[in-house]
């Protein structure tokens, strides 16, 4: 069963572009556009999918924001991993209830939503306050205040070396390969997994490397590509544009 919007909820507005707007509802709030504004309170007590109007005509679809979209929409910080690559890495990372994931470079928390909807646990490390700042509120905006309760965000630096034993580590730092020996020190459980998400090939190249030399099975290295398709009716052909290159995810076993 649905329930109607309330105050205080995260919304998507969709305009007949599909473009999109994310919203916090307020009871005096107004979301406005070029097309004019729309008051929250026509939003409020409705169900979702409902189409409201702007003072100037303007249609809007409102929905709740999937995981996905509140991570492409939602207020950032640091540049986000993005769906494509979020999703694969959930599974290479075997991310799942009760895993404990030590995870550096936090940035705007929209993989540690991700991996927190999954059941983990999380130790967060990050360097700059705002950034972590922004993540615990991103993570409370679309999770609820609850799921803090599994997340933790420090404020230190990784190379320096990590506090605790960990079934996962999963890194977005410009240099992952540092991290390969405080892993194996007993940062990663035996039988735990190592994941990095490195924009660089280079920075890749130099992260497998490392796992291969101290002790790790099973390294590998992909990219996701991301092509949509133009369908409608008889016409149907790739889309034009495509979602290529974003970054390389690296992922290994640690035998201990």
């Amino acid at each position: 069963m649905t329930t109607p919007f309330a105050e205080g909820e995260r919304v998507l507005l969709i305009d007949r572009k599909k473009r999109r707007y994310l919203i916090t509802l307020t009871e005096d709030g107004e979301f406005h556009s070029h097309a004019g504004f729309v008051a929250h309170k026509l939003l409020i007590g409705q169900s979702e999918g409902t189409t409201v109007s702007s003072t100037l005509g303007a249609a809007y679809v409102a929905v709740r924001p999937t995981l996905a979209e509140f991570v492409t929409e939602m207020p950032r910080g640091a540049q986000v991993i993005y769906p494509k690559d979020i999703g694969p890495l959930l599974l290479l990372g075997d991310i799942g209830p009760g895993v404990e994931v030590l995870e550096s470079g936090v940035g705007s928390g929209a993989l540690s939503m991700a991996m927190l909807r999954g059941g983990a646990r999380i130790t967060g490390y990050e360097l700059r306050e705002d950034f972590a700042n922004k993540a615990r509120k991103n993570v409370a905006s679309f999770l609820g205040e609850s799921a803090l309760e599994r997340y933790s965000v420090e404020l230190r630096d990784c190379y320096a070396g990590i506090d605790g034993s960990y079934d996962r580590v999963v890194l977005d730092l410009p240099e992952p390969w540092r991290v390969v020996p405080t892993a194996t020190a007993g940062a990663l459980r035996p039988g735990g997994i190592f994941v990095s998400y490195s924009p660089s090939i280079m920075q890749a190249a130099q992260t497998k490397l490392a796992l291969d030399e101290h002790g790790f099975m099973g390294a590998q290295t992909l990219e996701v590509l991301q092509r949509g398709w133009h369908i409608e009716g008889q016409a149907v052909r790739p889309n034009h544009r495509m979602v290529a290159h974003t970054g390389f995810l690296t992922s290994a076993r640690f035998l201990g």
